[in-house]
């Protein structure tokens, strides 16, 4: 016998005082159903979950609850008003007896339950507000981006809670490898519709292109058709006026059809300009070291950043990730060691905090009034890569309407606050893109063109994310921070990381046995210094080759700048000639010089 479903909207209709939200919308939640709820943002995907939830009241339709069941829905912005800390609101709902439920989420979730509500940031408030919900454990889970401030050790934590609760649930999530891994069904919200799939998200970026290519038939069949009709209607109307009205009314009652149909959102035109090639090394960290009192960060940390490379780090929220960031940009001294940045490197940043947008200012402003961009609050023109456009139209690129440009930052979503920085950076030009946690809150056509981006970017990038399908599509190298000052520095993306992680660790545990064989096999070994693999004349040169790699830099800034009068080639065209030939020939020095001191330090090295 079939089970009663357990939630069921029927005919939901929604306005918020302009366009509808929603339009006859109709869905079904089973029992046992895990399903991904997926959708542009801003496509209503949340106030969707809410009407679910019973949070909002659509203006017409029903929402009907099969009896006993109950639903939890996990706030974004949960109510802490009231509470000494967040343990007394995660428990808020339970009996002392299940406060053990309550503890054992937040040590997954790796919340502090004693901590202040007035001290928490938003991820603490939002982790608390999961932590309730899931020690609750009620029929019905609705969870919008449960995955955001979470850490990747965390997000593998919930995974498995959920793929092994009974509950149903219901997921908003920008995380791939989360819903792929969770989901039995899809919910796609499209234009005020909500289709449904009885296959997980795996599946959903074909079902998508499915109905698109199926709408783009049809509406061009409609086109032909219309085309054909109004053709029939200017040449053979006059004469057969009275006897085809009726097709007449058919040909408007076409053209009302094809006004009706809702146009498809294009995507963000995400572009990025790397500018002026920087040096082939980029930044160059040896032997850094940073602690605050007791907390180690790094510890005695190599790294070797060069033009082109994609790295990713990863580790616990609180591991320093932002804090290392910080050093090899330079806007944090190291403890010991130092850091070096190369020539002509100009920085774009993307930060976690969206801090570099100001809350209260418009859109409009964020990009007028920002000096970098070359804007002075009273033009409606910003310079795009070092060409001026209109605010409206570079608005337009990334998905915001004219109704939004003069709304205050704080009125958008998170998705359309990292839409918003990821206008200001693509606006300028920048060889050095600094990522942090670009991926939370964006839909998944904006993710798959910001890796796109990436990809045909000619510059270098630095990532920190807790996105796995993002890390292994994106990155060339990870740099896994493990606490406790420990960095080690892996090719490829996650999995790429987690492969050789568990290597390590085997190769470790042979260690010791090993160690003793080689003790008993040359006992002379001991207090012998390891050599570096060069020669007497290759460490000269190599001890010589940075001293001649910043002379050639500097005679190729003279030359450029020299060559940047316009007039030199009609005032003095052989000191032009000679200059330009002067400046080919340093620059194919420098580019031999680099490669032979990577080649040295590579060699040193083994």
């Amino acid at each position: 016998m079939a089970r009663a479903p357990l939630l069921q909207l029927s005919d939901i209709s929604l306005t918020f005082g302009g366009d509808p939200v929603f339009s006859d919308l109709g869905l079904v939640v089973q029992p046992n159903d895990r399903v991904a709820l997926v959708g542009r943002n801003g496509s209503g995907k949340s106030t969707l979950m809410k009407v679910m939830a019973g949070l909002v009241e659509p203006d017409t339709g029903a929402r009907t609850l099969s009896p006993g069941t109950s639903v939890g829905y996990m706030e974004q912005e949960p109510d802490l008003s009231g509470f000494a800390t967040l343990g007394d609101y995660a428990i808020s709902e339970l009996g002392p007896a299940e406060s053990w439920r309550v503890e054992a989420v937040a040590e997954g979730l790796k919340l502090q339950l004693d901590a202040a509500p007035e001290a928490a940031s938003g991820g603490e408030r939002r982790r608390a507000a999961l932590a309730k919900l899931l020690a609750e454990g009620p029929e019905l889970m609705l969870l919008d981006e449960p995955t955001n401030h979470l850490d990747i050790q965390a997000i593998g934590w919930l995974e498995k809670e959920l793929s092994q609760t009974r509950t149903a649930y219901v997921l908003i999530s920008h995380d791939r490898a989360f819903l792929k891994a969770l989901t039995r069904a899809t919910l796609w919200v499209d234009r005020g519709a909500v289709r449904r799939q009885e296959k997980g998200f795996e599946a959903f970026e074909e079902w998508r292109d499915t109905v698109w290519e199926q709408e783009d038939a049809a509406r061009h069949k409609l086109d032909r058709l219309i085309k054909a009709e109004a053709k029939w209607a200017v040449e053979g109307i006059s004469a057969r006026r009275k006897r085809n009205q009726g097709r007449v009314r058919a040909l408007a009652e076409l053209r009302a059809e094809r006004a009706s149909q809702v146009r498809r959102s294009g995507t963000a035109a995400l572009e990025l300009d790397a500018g002026q090639a920087s040096g082939k090394r980029v930044i160059e960290a040896r032997g850094i070291s940073k602690a605050y009192g007791d907390r180690t960060i790094v510890r005695d940390f190599d790294l070797r950043v060069l033009r082109g490379e994609r790295i990713a780090f990863v580790g616990p929220n609180g591991v320093g990730k932002t804090t290392l960031l910080k050093m090899l940009l330079g806007e944090v001294a190291p403890d010991a060691g130092e850091v070096t940045i190369g020539t002509k490197v100009e920085t774009a940043v993307f930060d976690q905090a969206r801090a570099r947008l100001d809350p209260d200012a418009t859109l409009w402003d964020s990009l007028t009034l920002d000096p970098i961009l070359g804007g002075a609050g009273r033009s409606d023109q910003v310079m795009v890569r070092g060409t001026a456009r209109h605010v409206a139209g570079y608005l337009n690129d990334f998905l915001f309407d004219d109704r939004q440009f003069r709304a205050p930052v704080r009125s958008l979503s998170g998705g359309e606050k990292a839409r918003l920085l990821l206008a200001r950076i693509m606006a300028l030009p920048s060889n050095l893109l600094v990522l942090d946690e670009p991926t939370n809150d964006l839909d998944v056509e904006t993710l798959d063109l910001l890796q796109d981006v990436i990809e045909d970017y000619d510059g270098t990038v630095l990532l920190v994310s807790h996105d796995r399908d993002f890390l292994d599509r994106v990155a060339t190298r990870t740099v896994a921070m493990e606490g406790d000052g420990r960095a080690q520095v892996y090719p490829g993306g996650w999995s790429d990381y987690v492969a050789q992680r568990e290597v390590n660790r085997a190769d470790q545990k042979e260690k010791p046995e090993s160690a003793k064989s080689a003790a008993k096999t040359d006992g002379s070994s001991k207090g012998t210094a390891k050599p570096d693999g060069l020669t007497y004349t290759e460490r000269h040169r190599l001890d010589a080759l940075p001293a001649e790699i910043s002379r050639l830099e500097a005679e190729i800034s003279k030359l450029e700048q020299l060559l940047g009068d316009a007039d030199l080639y009609t005032r003095e065209p052989v000191k032009f000639r000679k200059a330009t030939e002067a400046l080919t020939d340093r620059q194919a020095r420098l580019a031999a010089t680099e490669e032979e001191w990577l080649a040295l330090e590579e060699k040193a090295e083994t």
